[in-house]
């Protein structure tokens, strides 16, 4: 995990300074943009290895700016925030966040979110898998289909690559949820069907199959 470049976009000195100080015990680079002006430019230039970025930002929110990164990167990325309603987590979802952190948060339970990302990145088996019209390339987390590359989140990547390792084998939301986040935290349901949404959309501006992704009723998820 050395060497992997984190962005910070905090307005708070305090804590974005905690956050580097914390990430740098651990063997992280950091850099810190404290409003939302330079954000898009910083990244297309640098290419960080994850985004840590509060909603409430100065001159441009968070929100916009996590839906225009996805227009360009997959990287992962966090929002912080002190909004803690279900619409207002799943909304970050939907425009591709891969985790949503609610203020106040533990330092120490961010970092080890972190380095449980970039864990599940390195545990990745090196071959690409090919599997009925996908090919998976679990290194850098890509996923094609019908050869096209698709562009997904690494939350979408993985439910994606969890549902073709045994295909025909039902996922309840409990086991998607339990390949997105290793900790216990209570997390609604619905944040599985929120991913399982975006992929759908991408997958339909492919392919011409349908329901590729099928939901079983009471059950869960599954391709066959």
């Amino acid at each position: 995990m050395l060497n992997k470049k984190i962005l910070i976009v905090e307005d708070e000195p305090k804590l974005a300074q905690l956050l580097a100080d914390y990430l740098a015990h651990d063997g992280f680079k950091s850099h810190i943009i404290d409003d939302g002006d330079n954000v898009i430019s910083w990244v297309k230039h640098y290419s960080p290895d994850l985004i840590l970025m509060d909603i409430m930002l100065p001159k441009r929110d968070g929100i916009s700016l996590c839906k225009e990164i996805r227009e360009f990167s997959t990287v992962p990325l966090f929002l912080l925030t002190a909004r803690i309603g279900e619409t207002d987590r799943l909304k970050g979802l939907e425009i591709g966040a891969d985790d949503y952190i609610c203020k106040p948060y533990s330092v120490k339970e961010v970092v080890a979110r972190i380095k449980a990302i970039f864990r599940r990145q390195q545990n990745f088996s090196p071959e690409i898998a090919t599997v009925s019209g996908f090919s998976l390339d679990k290194v850098k987390c890509h996923a094609y289909c019908e050869g096209i590359l698709l562009d997904l989140t690494l939350s979408e990547f993985r439910i994606l690559s969890t549902l073709l390792d045994k295909r025909g084998k039902v996922y309840s939301r409990a086991n998607l949820l339990d390949v997105l986040h290793e900790d216990d935290r209570d997390i609604s349901d619905r944040t599985v069907d929120t991913h399982i949404k975006n992929l759908r959309q991408k997958l339909q501006k492919i392919t011409s199959k349908k329901d590729i992704i099928q939901a079983v009723y009471g059950m869960g998820y599954t391709i066959e």
